[in-house]
């Protein structure tokens, strides 16, 4: 794999001249303007994945080379001189729709020198009955791909130093408020939002995108209701070894009635785990011995334990009548694999909601990823949905900022909005019914999902439009 290249940084503070005080973590600023004043044309707060992607994406914009573009990043940069040859155990299954963004401003050719496993297939069966749905393509195209954050985030930050002339980034840096401009803050009569931070510093900004993660303060600062709620639930993320080489170019998940387990490819050798349970559960599986939980994993995968003979006889029943109706080429099941080791230190919980804000947009804030919206994982669409937030803001300022008009203008905001709340909320929506129609072994709503994934699966048409929903 190829070595990533070590990032640097000119240092300045914003709003002064070569040779005046600097603040570390600044590139220096191609102008000059009054002390603590410097005025950008957009600043995104937050410099994770959805964050560093959007000041990526306006950096590489045409329509924004005249611009100055301001990433604020609470923690220090992330430099990896080379690749960790052990894999991390923060994986992103990433769409094509969100692998053709990276694309169109070079990080996926980052990420292609460096390492990802994309996957051809999907199986998604119940633990409950013989219920199964797949996903694949008769053109073997790659239907996504599993790839590390820490992989994500290099190839992001190697494309941040493409543009250092657009973009500005600033880490170690902590905002302690936000000051709206009137009359719909009812505050003073600056145009723009002003931002201070701890160190006493002060910017100015016509736009300001928060990307700063579930617990935004963008997001609160700018009095954005969030409905959110904490699921029964932490999902446990591990690295393990399958006990022989294979192919593995098929995403594996299955619902169990405490929660999904998922099987995602790294490697011919490698899997990682994301497993949705309780949380005492999940907390016994992070500190039980490796036996017993490698013990665990396979029999969560492969037990019929939960199966009993009044589904199992109804789904055969249920099983002919679709294959009556609905004559189709159906995948054949296949058997996951099993796993001989897990990587030690990987195992890690972190818990699991449900978050949505009722406005993305107000005059001149924005907000996208995970400030915007919070899903449970077993969609696998979490970064997705911010990479697809990114493609729809900027598909939009790059319009305005074409015609000339202002950059925070409501007008242009307003259809960002529509056009994500529209694809967010039923996704949200769906994961959510999914998460609670699965976490039952009442035997009618056992019945209920396994007729669904039946007819969703003997309908090719309904399940080439879900396929088309997800690659997004």
């Amino acid at each position: 794999m190829a070595a990533c290249v070590r990032f640097t940084r000119v240092l300045a503070v914003p709003g002064t001249t070569l040779g005046g005080p600097r603040l570390p973590g600044l590139r220096r600023l191609s102008c000059s303007v009054g002390p603590g004043q410097a005025v950008y044309d957009v600043v995104v707060a937050g410099g994770g994945m959805v964050g560093t992607a959007m000041a990526c994406a306006l950096g590489h914009n045409v329509h924004f080379r005249d611009k100055k573009i301001l990433l604020l990043e609470a923690g220090s940069n992330k430099i990896l001189e080379k690749l960790p040859e052990t894999y991390s155990n923060r994986v992103s299954s990433i769409s094509p729709g969100s692998a053709t963004l990276l694309s169109s401003f070079g990080a996926w050719d980052h990420i292609c020198n460096m390492r990802y496993k994309p996957f051809r297939r999907m199986q998604v069966w119940d633990a409950c009955s013989e219920a199964l749905i797949t996903f694949d393509k008769d053109d073997l195209d790659d239907m996504g791909y599993i790839v590390e954050n820490n992989v994500i985030m290099s190839a992001l930050t190697k494309q941040l130093d493409a543009v250092p002339d657009q973009v500005e980034v600033l880490y170690r840096s902590k905002v302690i408020s936000y000051t709206w401009p009137g009359p719909f803050f009812n505050t003073d009569t600056n145009p723009w939002v002003q931002i201070t931070l701890a160190d006493g510093h002060q910017l100015q900004t016509k736009l300001l995108i928060g990307a700063d993660g579930q617990n935004s303060g963008v997001r609160h600062a700018a009095g954005i209701q969030n409905v959110c709620w904490p699921y029964d639930q932490s999902a446990v993320v591990a690295t393990l070894h399958l006990s022989e080489p294979t192919d593995n170019n098929v995403a594996w998940q299955r619902f169990l009635p405490s929660g999904p387990i998922a099987l995602l490819p790294l490697s011919d050798t490698l899997s990682s785990l994301v497993w949705s349970t309780s949380h005492e559960h999940a907390a016994e599986l992070v500190s039980m011995e490796e036996e017993n939980f490698l013990d665990a994993i396979n029999s969560a995968f492969w037990s019929d334990a939960s199966h009993t003979d009044f589904v199992d006889s109804a789904g055969s029943v249920l099983q002919y009548a679709f294959t009556l109706l609905q004559p189709t080429k159906s995948s054949a099941r296949q058997l996951p694999p099993s796993v001989a080791k897990v990587d030690p230190q990987s195992r890690a919980l972190f818990p699991l909601g449900m978050g949505h804000a009722v406005e993305y947009v107000r005059p001149r804030v924005a907000l996208i990823g995970d400030a915007a919206h919070r899903v449970h994982p077993l969609a696998g669409q979490g970064v997705n949905m911010g990479f697809g937030d990114i493609s729809s803001l900027l598909r939009h300022l790059s319009t305005a900022a074409f015609n000339g008009k202002d950059l925070g203008s409501m007008s242009h905001l307003t259809e960002y909005e529509t056009e994500r709340q529209r694809h967010n909320v039923s996704l949200i929506a769906a994961t959510d019914l999914l998460k609670r129609l699965y976490s039952t072994t009442i035997a009618p709503l056992v019945l209920l999902r396994m007729w669904g994934l039946q007819a969703t699966n003997a309908v090719s048409p309904l399940k080439e439009q879900i396929m088309a929903f997800a690659s997004k």
